[in-house]
């Protein structure tokens, strides 16, 4: 039997043959393209050169491409795992001819490699072409030796592709393999078999796409100059079909994985465990090699969409058993299984498995609290006899305890529940509106769909900034006028827009002397729009002059050049897994988010501060070069997460140290930054940690305050420098270890209060009851005191103790061991009871349970009710 492995090797080496250059999946994250989540078909990296944008310097190309197909149009997601043949997660095998061969040479090469490589029965292969391509047609009858009859024509919905509603276009053939009529899912008296039918007889294995036509706006096909091919076949299909198995997870492409997660659930992959096992095997790919690509969890955007697949397959592993994280412990799998032929899962993975450890070990914690809080209202839902579970209730799931809505509308399911979508979507809304009216003023409309004036004619927005930061004779292209502000697009223009993480420039335009503040800029539309709290109307004709604010520009490129330092520096500290997540680059700061699991350590951070400050004490001079996308990757240059390129791009290079894609201002020597200095260093998501710092004056503003501090201290403490911080650390242990004195000498009066309450204990229904109010400060003090009653109650005991403490209500409920194990009694619904009338709650283990509560007033109340709340617990 061949192996994947060998399946895999055999269609490169086929075309290697056919003087194909064999190249490298793209990540799954289509960085250059914001038109898709996630690489979906094996042309995404060759688009540029079909829209006629790009060029390779190859025109034969092969491939097997990574691809992740989970939203939009390709939306495999609830289908994964149910069924055989769906996927996430999947490999393209695909060869291209870049106006180099065509029909001829894709049709007979594929066929050889089917029938001559690969020895599949030539009497179950079968061909489709497009209604009008005899030529194809032709080809499949004169250069194969198809059966005729096998070659079928059809329609534009079968065979023919199309990129968009305009642009390259062209027929497909596609080549099915017939698995026999066991493989028919839809038997029934009249249901037939057939090529491109609903049933899984016939599959598709092959897709050769000929771009040979031009859509256009009205619709209409032009011939284009070069004709193109595109083939794309999927990897586990075929695989499947090789090997001989009735399953895509059969194969040896998914045995591994199903193989481990066996293993670790003590479990055999047959009966009721299929599903669970066959999701987790499909979801644990597409979250590997997205996360080794650069994506990390979120709530956005591509990370949340791995953020649900993880989170399904968790789900389903508790289906399983599993209760602790168990996903990561499977990507050592696909990086001896696939590390060969895609090295960044191999030299990623351990970054790979803390993301997902760190995910799953959040969501467990999510799903434990969710699935109790849902159980709880499903039993209410059931007890009405209803059948619809509320949508006000999924709401408080997701927006109070982080409970995915997806998994809610799943479980819902499994227990006969419908979710009331629509109050759920009406909730989300209402609070998305009170974000808005809670967010920042924006200085841009809200409402785009008020337009533009336009002024005069031409072109608009060319950016003169990277030479000069004052242009003169400039005109307004089109103006728009609101109640707060107003925005102006400008022909040419020095100021910077808001964009790539780095703010818009502020400064002034002039006209005839006046200056006009502009507080802002921004990009719509890919124009740059200049905001002003107000420009007078009768010269918008007038020539202006441009104006940017250079102190406010010298500060910003201070920090831009600086964040490309830090970066760098990160990368080497703390490994190569460290990806940009996010930045803030303004005149007075920097702000930088980036793809780690831990915390930055105080050494590390130091270590940081000292490379950076060494890159800038040796005055570097920065490097500005502008080339093609491709040819700036090929120079190592990196390309950030997220960001959107175009054809031409900008590589700022600082010596051999670092080299970015960037739009941004920067300095041009390094010596320019002055001191720079790390202020904090936070977590703000699960794998995302941020560095905050400052440069030039800012930085020089802070360590002149550190030595103000340090001359204050030096005078109170009456050390010297070197000795401060052995004598703030003497100081802070004198005082705990006078704090801990305090403590106890007030637990030993607590101690004795509970030795009168004891005296003036009440029997209610027999059992000893103790209640009063203790002077302590702690909730540790009190549960002490509790401690000390239980042990002098011996038997047939209960007591409540409160204390007040910051204007707030402590209590601690107790019960000998007895009236646990006889009367059935918890010192938790004790305490619970009590802590409602002071406006609280609480709870705890059945001997001794605490609450707090809001209401001081109410406390006498409070205790004065225990009696009555024991005899409660009683009958």
């Amino acid at each position: 039997m061949r192996t994947s492995r060998i399946i895999r090797q055999d269609f490169l080496d086929f075309f290697a043959s056919k003087q194909h250059t064999i190249v490298g999946s793209a990540p799954v994250v289509p960085f250059e393209d914001p038109t898709l989540l996630f690489t979906n078909a094996g042309m995404n990296q060759f688009k540029d050169v079909f829209l006629g944008k790009g060029s390779r310097s190859y025109s034969r190309a092969a491939d097997t491409q990574k691809c992740i197909r989970v939203s939009g149009k390709h939306n495999d997601l609830e289908e994964v795992g149910l069924d055989t043949y769906h996927h996430t997660f999947f490999e393209m095998l695909g060869n291209w001819s870049f106006g180099d061969y065509y029909k001829r040479e894709a049709i007979s090469w594929a066929w050889e490699l089917f029938t001559e490589i690969w020895k599949l029965d030539k009497s179950k292969l079968y061909a489709t072409v497009y209604k009008t391509d005899d030529e194809a047609l032709e080809f499949w009858k004169t250069l194969t030796d198809i059966p005729h009859e096998h070659v079928s024509k059809f329609g534009e919905k079968e065979n023919f592709w199309e990129m968009g509603e305009t642009g390259p276009c062209g027929p497909c053939s596609e080549i099915h393999y017939d698995l026999g009529p066991d493989a028919c899912d839809k038997k029934h008296l009249d249901h037939q078999c057939t090529v491109n039918g609903v049933c899984g007889r016939y599959v598709e294995l092959w897709n050769l796409v000929f771009i040979q036509y031009n859509r256009k706006p009205d619709g209409s096909l032009e011939e284009l100059p070069a004709k193109h091919v595109d083939t794309g076949m999927g990897f586990e299909r075929i695989t499947n079909v090789l090997q001989g198995k009735k399953s895509n997870y059969d194969t040896d492409v998914f045995t591994p994985i199903i193989d481990k997660v066996s293993e670790l659930a003590g479990l055999p992959y047959e009966g009721e465990n299929q599903v669970p096992m066959r999701v987790i095997a499909d979801h644990i790919r597409s979250i590997s090699f997205s996360i080794a690509d650069g994506v990390i969890p979120s709530n956005d955007g591509r990370g949340y969409v791995i953020r649900r697949i993880l989170r399904r397959a968790a789900r389903f592993g508790r289906k399983l058993g599993f209760r602790d994280p168990f996903l990561y412990k499977l990507v050592i799998v696909l990086s001896d299984t696939m590390g060969d032929i895609f090295p960044e899962i191999k030299s990623r993975q351990n970054h790979v498995e803390r993301v997902i450890k760190a995910e799953e070990e959040s969501f467990n914690a999510a799903l434990d609290r969710g699935i109790q809080l849902f159980d709880q209202i499903a039993k209410e839902v059931k007890a009405k006899k209803e059948t619809v579970f509320p949508g006000q209730e999924a709401f408080k799931l997701y927006d109070t305890y982080g409970f995915p809505v997806d998994l809610t509308r799943l479980i819902a399911s499994d227990e006969g529940l419908t979710l009331d979508e629509e109050t759920f979507s009406k909730l989300m809304e209402e609070q998305r509106e009170r974000a808005r009216r809670a967010g920042k003023f924006s200085l841009v409309y809200e409402d785009d769909s008020q337009p533009f004036e336009k002024i005069s004619s031409g072109a608009d927005s060319e950016f003169k900034g990277y030479e000069a930061l004052t242009v003169s004779g400039c005109e307004i292209r089109e103006i728009r006028k609101g109640p707060n502000v107003t925005e102006v697009v400008l022909d040419q223009t020095p100021f910077y827009a808001e964009s790539g993480g780095q703010v818009g420039d502020n400064g002034y335009l002039e006209v005839d002397g006046e200056k006009y503040p502009v507080i802002d800029t921004r990009k719509a539309d890919q124009k740059i729009v200049h905001i002003l709290e107000s420009f007078p109307s009768g010269i918008e004709k007038s020539k202006i002059s441009a104006v940017v604010n250079i102190t406010d520009r010298k500060n910003t490129a201070r920090n831009h050049t600086a964040t490309h330092l830090l970066h760098a520096a990160l990368r080497q500290v703390l490994g190569d897994h460290v990806r940009q997540a996010g930045s803030l680059v303004a005149p007075d700061r920097l702000r930088f988010d980036f793809s780690h699991f831990e915390k930055v350590t105080d050494s590390q951070l130091a270590e940081l501060e000292a490379i950076v400050t060494r890159e800038v004490r040796a005055s570097v001079n920065l490097n500005t070069n502008v080339m093609k996308f491709d040819e700036a990757q090929k120079t190592g240059a990196m390309a950030l997460f997220g960001e959107k390129y175009g054809d031409k791009v900008r590589v700022i290079t600082i010596g051999s140290f670092s080299k970015e894609l960037c739009g941004g201002t920067h300095l041009n020597n390094t010596a320019e930054i002055g001191n720079f200095r790390i202020v904090t260093e936070s977590s703000v998501a699960a794998g995302v940690r941020r560095i905050e710092a400052v440069t030039g004056d800012v930085a020089d503003q802070l360590i002149d305050s550190e030595r103000e501090l340090v001359k204050k201290l030096v005078h109170t403490v009456n050390h010297r420098p070197s000795e401060l911080s052995e004598a703030v650390e003497t100081l802070i242990n004198e005082r705990k270890f006078l704090e801990k004195q305090l403590s106890d000498l007030r637990i030993s009066f607590a101690q004795n209060k509970v030795e009168q309450l004891l005296t003036n204990a009440v029997f209610t229904l027999s059992i000893k009851t103790v209640t009063g109010v203790l002077d302590v400060s702690t909730m540790d003090e009190l549960k002490s005191a509790g401690d000390h009653l239980r042990l002098k109650l011996k038997e047939n005991g209960a007591g409540v103790l409160a204390a007040v403490s910051d204007g707030k209500v402590m209590l601690v409920a107790v019960l000998t061991d007895d009236l646990i194990k006889d009367k059935k009694m918890s010192a938790g619904k004790i305490v619970g009871e009590v802590a409602k009338i002071v406006d609280g709650n609480g709870g705890g283990k059945p001997h001794l349970a605490t609450a707090g509560g809001k209401n001081v007033s109410k406390l006498n109340d409070a205790l004065l009710a225990v009696s009555e709340i024991l005899k409660a617990g009683l009958n």
